[in-house]
């Protein structure tokens, strides 16, 4: 499956600013309220909303509602890919960078 540029970078974007990283990593423990993922922060419940709607936009959190709460749960699938993504450019990279090494050796070599 091939990431697409714009899941891309909405994932990139998302996991660009430290506070949406953190409230992930606060999501590994399992699902949570809006109300106790802010609270850690020094933002307001707004600022941390916004950084949630990012991560939504990313695919990286469900939102449900239950009545007035809203509750999220981690949704690791655009990690999954970003991370076959990066494998697939190393590889891809370490090929070309492999074959650059062998052209320089040859040449020094034809010296």
């Amino acid at each position: 499956m091939n990431i697409s540029e714009r899941q891309l970078d909405r994932t990139l974007i998302a996991l660009a600013d430290p506070t949406r990283r953190a409230l992930l990593a606060k999501l590994t423990s399992g699902e949570a309220r809006v109300t106790d993922l802010a609270k850690p922060f020094a933002l307001s419940l707004n600022t941390v909303s916004k950084h949630l709607k990012s991560l939504e936009r990313a695919g990286l959190v469900k939102r449900r509602r239950v009545g007035r709460e809203h509750w999220l749960t981690l949704r690791p699938a655009p990690l999954d890919d970003l991370a076959r993504w990066i494998d697939e450019k190393r590889a891809l990279w370490s090929f070309r960078l492999k074959r650059l090494e062998t052209l320089l050796q040859e040449e020094d070599s034809d010296d």
